[in-house]
């Protein structure tokens, strides 16, 4: 790296992790770069995830044997017509967002730390880092240069219900990410916010991923005290001290992981109250979304209730104006009764990467805040209309909420 780049992403790692800066070899002191495996072969054969095909699986099917038994799977083909498959290389990133800064931490009051885009591609060409800085920016959506990003990305035909649209894009918690990063970067331990479900669409690259149950104990995810040194929260650190836990014969049959190594062109769908884990195997770019459906309303309804009483009666008076079959389902749903789904409360771990502004602000790649005070932090209202989503009918949907058994299967049937 040139001395220019060298001296921004310096300031950036300071403000980022300040706890690895106080020793010269902080970020490489583990030597994770020359002794962690992430060799792609070994995941490959411990990938038990099924895979269906976009162009041919309808949403009817999709919603009725993945969303509502909550069943992760990975989607190919839903990228086939994708800018992003031709522009979201880093170096044609680096040429078109050169000067543009991207969030690629945050610091101990929960401000983003910003890179511009050819100093964080020039430090991906370049990182040995042991758990490195990771682009996991929200707020491309709302800036007039970077979010010429959404031009080059559709959401796939499965996940365009978008309820929370309706309590408007100033209210609504963090739900779209521009995501990019290095080996060895990745996203801790964690269940995404308000029961709210997940897709990931990775363009380049290679991502490792770890699936449990919504029931798994939370003291068996958890990287214990002692392991990992300064980097207990990180991803790399939980696959290196956690992963071989998971395979032992005295770990519980009903909490084994499901596995994926997802490629370039896959979208993995991750169902609320799913625990998962996400590790970069090369410099991967990717998009992500999380979302609020007719199929997992009621949940994601009972945990905003009881989570973020105030954006919950904004939401129920617009879905009144726009969605009052949806609006009534809300009215039935027995808050007095737990949904048997954990939230993201339960959450343990993180990354480089970094949460957004608000507590409920996660995705199927982020992480809970760092420990140490919490400030409210300033947030831009998007200016610009949410995209509509693909209509369908909740007539037919049923207020009850889903068991949670239903999506405690370690395998799913026609696994690869």
């Amino acid at each position: 790296m040139d001395h220019r780049t060298k001296k921004r992403v310096k300031e950036a790692k300071l403000k980022a992790r300040p706890e690895l800066n106080s020793r010269h070899e902080g970020w490489h002191e583990l030597d994770y770069a020359r002794t962690f495996d992430i060799s792609l072969d070994a995941v490959a054969a411990r990938d038990n995830v099924e895979r269906v095909d976009g162009a041919k699986v309808s949403l009817k099917d999709f919603i009725e044997f993945y969303e509502k038994p909550y069943k992760p799977v990975v989607v190919t083909k839903a990228q086939l017509d994708w800018r992003a498959r031709d522009k979201w290389t880093p170096e044609r990133l680096a040429k078109k967002y050169r000067n543009q800064r991207f969030k690629c931490g945050e610091d101990d009051e929960g401000y983003s730390v910003k890179l511009k885009m050819k100093y964080f591609v020039e430090y991906m060409r370049y990182n040995e880092d042991d758990s490195p800085l990771y682009i996991f920016d929200s707020s491309f959506g709302e800036h007039p240069k970077r979010k010429r990003l959404l031009e080059d990305f559709d959401v796939p035909k499965y996940f365009r219900d978008d309820l929370f649209k309706f309590a408007g894009e100033a209210k609504r918690p963090p739900y779209r990410w521009f995501v990019m990063g290095p080996p060895r970067s990745g996203t801790g331990i964690h269940i995404d916010p308000l029961g709210t479900s997940a897709w990931n669409a990775l363009v380049v690259g290679h991502k490792r991923w770890c699936l449990f149950p919504t029931l798994t104990p939370k003291e068996l995810l958890k990287v214990k005290s002692g392991e990992g040194g300064r980097h207990r929260d990180e991803a790399i650190t939980w696959f290196k001290y956690v992963y071989p836990r998971t395979q032992l014969p005295g770990w519980p049959q009903e909490f084994k992981p499901l596995e994926i190594l997802q490629g370039p062109g896959e979208t993995v769908f991750v169902p609320g109250g799913w625990w998962h884990v996400v590790i970069n195997l090369d410099n991967t770019v990717a998009c992500t979304q999380n979302f609020c459906s007719v199929t997992n309303f009621p949940v994601v309804w009972h945990k905003t209730v009881r989570g973020r009483p105030k954006l919950s009666k904004k939401w129920h008076k617009a879905l009144q104006n726009y969605k009052p079959e949806l609006a009534a389902i809300a009215d039935k749903v027995d808050l007095s009764l737990p949904t048997g789904f954990n939230s993201d409360s339960s959450s343990s771990g993180s990354s480089s990467s970094s949460s957004d502004s608000s507590p409920d602000s996660s995705d199927s790649e982020s992480r809970p805040r760092k420990g140490g005070p919490v400030r409210k932090k300033r947030r831009r209202a998007t200016k610009s209309p949410p995209r509509s989503p693909r209509r369908s009918s909740s007539s037919s949907r049923s207020c009850d909420l889903p068991d949670p058994r239903r999506s405690s299967s370690s395998t799913p049937k026609n696994s690869r």
